[in-house]
C-alpha cells in the first residue's frame, strides 16, 4: 500500500521544465563552447537546462538582425532568457549600434516571453585600455531595456589585476583560452541563476586558478546584481 501512495504522489508532482537560454553572438561566445559550459555548470548543479545558440564570426547584432535567423529562433523558441554578445564596442558608433540593435531585440525577446541579458565582452590584448570603454557600453544597452547585465569583461579585468600571467587570451590575443571562456561560463551562471556556480575542472588551468575566478565571478556580478528571472527561483 505504502508503495503505491508513493508511486501516485510521484506521478502527481509537476514535471520539471527544463530552463531554457539561446545565446546570441559570434565567435566570442562559440569559442570553447559557452553555451555548452553554462549547461554543464548547470546540470552538475542539478538543475535542468537547456542551452542553444545562433552564433556565426564576425556577426554583430545588426547582421543578425538582418540575416533573420536569431529572430527565427527566438519568436520559435519558448526561452526564459536570451543572451545577447556583439564585439567590445567600445567605440562611440559600435556602442551606439549595440544599444541600438539591443532594443530591437528585446521587443521579439519580450513578445517571445523571455528576459534579455547583455554578455559583456573584452578588448583585446593589444586594446586592453579601452576596457572601461567596453563595460560602459555593455551597461548602457542593459539598462536601455532593463535587462540584466552579464559582466565577464569586468571580471576578465579583475582576475587580470590579480593575476597578470593568468592565460584568459588564445594564441590571437583576441579570443579566450578555455580559462576565459571558464571565467566567463562562471559569470554567466552566477548572472542568471543568482548563485556560485559549482565547481569544475578547467581545461588549460589549475584548481588555484578556479578558485580565483569564482571569487572574480562572484564580486563581478554583485555590485550591479539585479534579481535573476523567474525561472532561476524554481
Amino acid at each position: 500500500m505504502k508503495a503505491l501512495l508513493l508511486a501516485a504522489c510521484l506521478l502527481l508532482q509537476p514535471a520539471i521544465t527544463p530552463a531554457r537560454i539561446l545565446f546570441v553572438g559570434n565567435s566570442l561566445t562559440y569559442e570553447n563552447d559557452l553555451p555548452g559550459m553554462v549547461c554543464l555548470l548547470a546540470r552538475s548543479a542539478g538543475r535542468s537546462v537547456v542551452c542553444e545558440s545562433v552564433a556565426l564570426p564576425d556577426y554583430g547584432l545588426e547582421q543578425h538582425w538582418q540575416s533573420g535567423g536569431a529572430r527565427k529562433a527566438i519568436a520559435g523558441g519558448r526561452w526564459d532568457v536570451v543572451v545577447l554578445q556583439q564585439g567590445p564596442s567600445a567605440l562611440p558608433e559600435s556602442r551606439r549600434v549595440l544599444v541600438d540593435y539591443t532594443r530591437r531585440f528585446d521587443t521579439d525577446i519580450k513578445k517571445a516571453g523571455a528576459k534579455t541579458a547583455l554578455y559583456m565582452v573584452w578588448p583585446s590584448r593589444q586594446r586592453r585600455g579601452d576596457v572601461e570603454a567596453v563595460s560602459q557600453s555593455y551597461r548602457a544597452a542593459a539598462r536601455s531595456v532593463g535587462g540584466l547585465l552579464l559582466p565577464v569583461g569586468d571580471a576578465w579585468r579583475s582576475a587580470s589585476a590579480v593575476a597578470p600571467d593568468l592565460p584568459l587570451y588564445s594564441a590571437d590575443g583576441f579570443h579566450p583560452s578555455g580559462v576565459g571562456t571558464y571565467l566567463a561560463a562562471l559569470v554567466v551562471y552566477r548572472g542568471l541563476f543568482g548563485v556560485p556556480a559549482p565547481a569544475m575542472p578547467i581545461l588549460g588551468g589549475t584548481a588555484g586558478h578556479a578558485e580565483l575566478l569564482q571569487r572574480v565571478a562572484i564580486e563581478a556580478v554583485e555590485p550591479g546584481r539585479r534579481e535573476p528571472p523567474a525561472f532561476a527561483r524554481k
